[in-house]
């Protein structure tokens, strides 16, 4: 492995973050709905998982998934059902007044966790990256320096979204258009459910 295999990950991965999809889109509403801290524990129960998926990709379970499908079909179902909740949650909240103890850093966290947790596309996704990225038989090495990699760009991007976000200016524009924005987040959520269940 070479600092140019390392580079192209995390150009890989910061697309894959940045890219429009439930985790980014509950990370940035959790910011501007519950604050800062919100927002990073957040960002740190997703990158804790997406690295864990790494993890597992690295360690073959994709595998596991091809030999059994009803596993990654349960998984999938799961995480499709969880986001059309969060989805539901959204939309009925949308009118309420934000709070500042909307949401504590130790629910953002768990809620966090449980996005990715219940995302097995993740691991697909890390397995292709890193057959096309990565040579073969990487040393354990090579492959903590991939995982803690990982973990370290998922927290980066996502405290630097969580101070971004919660810019007064940022806040304020926010709670202006609230009902809109979190209507518009939700359908998008719900259209991800929907599509996670329907994809084959």
């Amino acid at each position: 492995m070479t600092f140019e295999h390392l580079l192209a990950f995390n150009l890989a991965l910061f697309a894959a973050i940045a890219s429009p999809g439930p985790a980014l889109l509950v990370a940035i509403r959790t910011t501007l709905s519950s604050g800062r801290r919100a927002g990073i524990a957040m960002g740190a129960g997703l990158g804790l998982v997406a690295a864990l998926w790494t993890l597992a990709a690295l360690l073959g379970l994709e595998t596991i998934f091809t030999l059994f499908p009803w596993a990654y079909t349960t998984a999938k179902i799961g995480g499709a059902l969880y986001l059309l909740y969060i989805a539901y949650k959204m939309w009925a909240g949308a009118r309420q007044a934000v709070t500042a103890t909307n949401k504590p850093t130790s629910h953002a966290f768990r809620q966090g966790l449980t996005i990715n947790l219940l995302n097995p596309k993740s691991v697909l996704f890390a397995a292709a990256v890193l057959i096309v990225i990565f040579p073969a038989n990487m040393t354990l090495a090579e492959n903590i320096v991939i995982v803690s990699n990982h973990l370290l760009v998922e927290i980066a991007f996502y405290t630097l979204l969580a101070l971004v976000m919660s810019t007064p200016a940022v806040s304020e524009k926010y709670l202006r258009a609230k009902v809109y924005i979190d209507r518009v987040a939700a359908g998008i959520l719900g259209l991800l459910g929907l599509r996670l269940i329907t994809d084959r």
